[in-house]
């Protein structure tokens, strides 16, 4: 895995600059303990935002995406001390991403789902806001 902050821009896959905004992560932290699915909105030396959902909570938000719930995903910072790895979501030999587990439980793109939404505004499985289907109703 490429380095955080550091001058090696390649990381082990072979991408340049492989964390960059818009990066579909697995942060792992630590004091406590725990793992956040998300969308990079910034990668600093101070540390890291956000756009996701905690790990725990995975199933459940693909539940609700499929359902057409209202939901917004958690803009989140977390400061680099806490950071014990962050890891990009690719699939791993025969199972998938998590990102690819999203599409195919929800057929919503998790890039659209963990874009941080307007107030009022949450995605649906069609790839459109709650607010703006109803406009069109």
């Amino acid at each position: 895995m490429g380095t955080l902050g550091g001058s090696d821009p390649v990381g082990d896959t072979g991408l340049k600059e492989p964390f960059l905004p818009g990066a579909l992560v697995i942060a792992t932290l630590s004091n406590p303990r725990e793992k956040f699915w998300g969308m990079i909105l910034a990668l600093a030396p101070a540390g890291l935002s956000l756009s996701g959902v905690e790990l725990a909570s995975f199933e459940d938000l693909t539940v609700m995406v499929r359902d057409a719930e209202p939901f917004a995903p958690a803009v989140v910072f977390f400061p680099m001390h806490r950071i014990e790895r962050v890891e990009l979501d690719m699939p791993d030999g025969n199972l998938p991403s998590l990102s690819q587990r999203f599409l195919a439980k929800t057929g919503l793109e998790p890039a659209v789902a963990l874009a941080p939404q307007a107030a009022g505004r949450a995605p649906t499985a069609i790839g459109h806001t709650r607010e703006s289907s109803e406009e069109q109703a």
